[in-house]
């Protein structure tokens, strides 16, 4: 039996403190700090260390280093440490900053460490430069910003340890939660974040990148198995090689494998990526920080509405064709597009090649792919495409061509990065790949060619951008000393020029915080299928990864999948039998928790004559949680009871009135859960009403104190639970449009929930003319002058509506005759 006591976590802001800067007496050390945090330097090492101010404080003392002409400097190593203090003023606030400069070893670049501070925050920023002091050109390798003397002291046991590792993307490797032991190969390594929680203290250490612009950030904790503690931390900067050589060049040639290696010029510097560093005892809250600091540091695109809809790719994988496509089309027009699933993504399988999307295989579509997706319009629906835009096939038009504007190694050779297919159980090694390099000119264009005929040519609305972590490997770009990861964010600004502001982005694999600012969504966790084992292997993926939706992108959670379909071929995805209902029932519920995108992965007919699981893709309450938007918190993300094997417990909370329960059981017994309401800050047992989400026939629970549920292997419960204190309230809209408007042009309406009600979920039109439209923002075009009222309806999540009435007048008359003089030709298209 697992007991879930949890703190409620409450978010208050730190008290504004003056930064104080002061010498120890003890010794000398230069010390800043504030209500959270203090940071001191040691003036015989040039080490810092960081401590939280807790009654038992947590700490993390480090040095620097930089891999310079193929070794390593590091900090302690110099004779002279000097140390400055200065405020300082930026985007997040204001505060006091150290800078240590670390010099004096004759021949070698100074290591230049900023340590910040902020008086209304509850972190620390680190950032090193190497400066180029040494009289002659130097190459830098990698930029330590951490290398740490000793354990970080969470004041716990370090065989209490559990550690969040993030991945080179979204599961490579695979995301999981490690106890400190076993490591493989003694080490715990991390890409772009990194999260150490002790189970006994309940302290934590998080540290994460706040840039992605050059470099990739890698952690690696390494463990001393026999002593079974903690023997190291490092925090780099560097190239993508050492993650390549397990994914994409992993079979290729050593001359394949290069080393990042970035001339600095006398005189020059060259910093690292920015880290954050939180310490404390909320690790719910110091992930949930990060993601607020990312979205206010790099503007991520989080405005659209949530995707809802279908893909193809676990419905048919490669064997999609015209006819089946066009079936699912008019399946989800017809039957689900009145609940708003009007997303129709075709995936993988279309093309001729990879790196040849706008020629498509006429074998399975004979009249070619725009054609269809007009048909798709036609149907009310939003168009959708799958590429990987910077692979490139053997088979391709670009490899035959212009080997030239592939990524080539040091011996001026393409760069052979994997396969389409690479099965070595059944021997297949299919369609080598090479990657685009995006700095070149000519695939610039190519680029440019491609995603502008996908958008305009064939109407795509969406597209997802595949394999970029394969994509990103160090070489020889045209643009010399470009790194991967600076290769990867031209490419992709290259396809947002050519696609423009209204078609999403969608990233997959690559890095978590390289795209932000430039996609719309992103893939947080593995691949789903046809099996509850791929729902478990996703789960962990979105419950540590919570955080980032709308806050780094919309998260894409990858599709569910709730029929009776199997597809034998694919041994993991496809499953060898169907799901039974409680399987189904928890694929849907963990895209719902996720927050993202919400899609069907099944082929649709096969849903027509199961009742019970059409009502899946059909229950509102799972609908609404796609439409809010809004990620469940894993509550249990770090402290998970070791039978439940992973989180298992999350909470969206609606509104003031309403939450949402989602308790999971990933494994293959029975399991119980007790779960007090006041734990996770819910209502007492005398305002208590709680429902069934996945079994709205189930009887209500009214006024309990705790939630007790026997849970099935392979299952979930999802509860609603509501407090009757809070009386359900009609929304309160503001619409926003000219009083006036011309014939003829077009005139933009928009709508917003004010107040604390619960979150508004849709909102409809009427124009007055006979016309409507669906949506916070609409535009619309009048044909002819009149007195217009315009009506808008919108409905929150506790199923109230509210109404708003506009008058708009519309004068004059749309021009009938020729006019060469206002006759303009379009602009040129690249």
């Amino acid at each position: 039996m697992t007991h879930i006591a949890i703190t409620r976590w409450v978010f208050l802001p730190l008290a504004l403190v003056a930064l104080a800067a002061s010498t120890l007496a003890r010794t000398g050390a230069p010390r800043i700090e504030s209500s959270a945090l203090s940071v001191e330097v040691d003036l015989a090492s040039g080490a810092y260390t960081i401590r939280s101010q807790e009654k038992l404080p947590a700490s993390l003392t480090a040095g620097v280093a930089a891999k310079v002409n193929g070794e390593w400097i590091h900090s302690d190593a110099y004779p002279q440490h000097q140390v400055r203090q200065a405020p300082f003023i930026n985007q997040l606030g204001e505060g006091a900053e150290l800078t240590v400069t670390n010099s004096g070893l004759p021949g070698r670049p100074d290591l230049i460490c900023g340590l910040r501070i902020y008086s209304s925050e509850d972190f620390a920023e680190v950032e090193v430069q190497v400066r180029n002091s040494a009289g002659k050109p130097i190459t830098v390798q990698a930029i330590r910003a951490v290398e740490a003397m000793g354990d970080p002291i969470l004041n716990g046991p370090d065989t209490a340890d559990r550690v969040l590792s993030d991945s080179f993307s979204e599961d490579r490797p695979a995301m999981a939660i490690h106890d400190l032991l076993p490591a493989e190969d003694g080490m715990h390594r991390g890409v772009g974040s990194q999260l150490i929680y002790n189970r006994e203290s309940r302290q934590s250490l998080f540290i994460g990148a706040l840039a992605s612009q050059k470099f990739l950030t890698i952690l690696r904790l390494k463990v001393d198995a026999e002593a079974k503690k903690i023997s190291g931390l490092e925090v780099d900067s560097a190239g993508t090689t050492e993650l390549a050589m397990e994914n994409s060049l992993r079979e290729s040639p050593p001359q394949d494998r290069m080393e990042l290696s970035l001339p600095l010029a006398p005189g020059e510097s060259l910093a690292s990526e920015p880290l954050m560093i939180a310490l404390g005892s909320d690790y719910h809250a110091q992930l949930e920080r990060y993601g607020d600091v990312i979205r206010k540091l790099h503007h991520p695109r989080v405005a659209t509405p949530t995707p809802t809809g279908w893909w193809s790719w676990t419905a048919f994988y490669f064997g999609l064709n015209e006819g089946t496509a066009l079936t699912n089309a008019e399946f989800l027009a017809q039957e689900l597009k009145p609940f708003g699933y009007d997303f129709f993504h075709i995936d993988e399988g279309y093309q001729y090649a990879r790196g040849e999307y706008t020629t498509p295989d006429v074998m399975k579509f004979p009249h070619g792919v725009a054609a269809l997706e007009n048909h798709v319009r036609s149907l009310g629906l939003t168009p959708g495409i799958w590429t990987a835009p910077l692979e490139i096939s053997e088979r391709s038009w670009v490899y035959q061509n212009h080997p030239d504007w592939l990524i080539h190694n040091a011996q001026s050779q393409p760069i052979h990065a994997g396969f389409v297919i690479d099965d070595p159980d059944a021997n297949r090694k299919l369609d080598p790949l090479y990657i685009l390099d995006s700095t070149n000119p000519g695939a610039q264009e190519y680029l440019r060619k491609t995603y502008g005929a996908l958008t305009k040519d064939w109407g795509i609305r969406y597209i997802k951008l595949d394999f970029m972590d394969d994509s990103a490997i160090e070489g020889n770009y045209y643009r010399p000393h470009t790194t991967a990861l600076e290769a990867q964010r031209i490419g992709l600004q290259v396809i947002r020029e050519a696609v423009g502001e209204n078609v999403l982005l969608d990233k997959d694999g690559s890095p978590m915080l390289n795209p932000v600012g430039i996609v719309d969504a992103g893939r947080i966790s593995q691949d789903t299928g046809h099996t509850f084992e791929s729902s478990r292997d996703a789960a962990t993926g979105i419950a540590a990864r919570y955080y980032m939706n709308r806050n780094f992108f919309l998260s894409d959670p990858d599709a569910f999948s709730v029929s009776k379909q199997t597809v034998d071929e694919q041994e993991w995805h496809g499953g060898k039998r169907p799901l039974t209902l409680n399987e189904a029932e928890v694929s849907i519920a963990l895209s719902a928790v996720s927050g993202g995108m919400f899609e069907i992965g099944d082929d649709l007919p096969t849903l027509f004559l199961d009742k019970e699981r059409m009502a899946l893709v059909e229950n509102r309450d799972l609908i609404n949680m796609a439409r809010y938007a809004h990620a469940a918190t894993p509550l249990d993300l770090m402290d998970y009871a070791p039978e439940d094997q992973i989180p298992s417990v999350f909470l969206l909370r609606e509104s003031k009135r309403t939450a949402i329960l989602a308790v999971f059981n990933w494994t293959d017994h029975e399991r119980e859960h007790r779960i007090p309401l006041s734990a996770i800050g819910l209502p007492t047992a005398a305002h208590s009403h709680v429902s069934d989400v996945l079994n709205p026939p189930a009887a209500a629970m009214e006024n309990v104190s705790e939630i007790a549920l026997q849970l099935p292997p392979r299952s979930v419960r999802m509860l609603k639970i509501e407090d009757t204190s809070v009386p359900k309230a009609e929304p309160v809209i503001t619409a926003m449009a000219p009083a006036e408007a011309e014939p003829g042009k077009a005139v933009s309406f928009a709508a917003k929930a004010e107040g604390d009600s619960a979150p508004v979920v849709s909102y409809a039109w009427d124009f007055g003319d006979g016309t409507s439209a669906q949506g916070a923002a609409v535009s619309h075009t009048y044909t002819h002058a009149g007195d217009f009222t315009v009506r808008l309806s919108a409905e929150n999540m506790e199923g109230m509506g509210a109404e708003k009435a506009l008058r708009i007048v519309v004068r004059g008359k749309i021009e009938t005759r020729f006019e060469p003089s206002q006759i303009r030709r379009p602009a040129a298209q690249p």
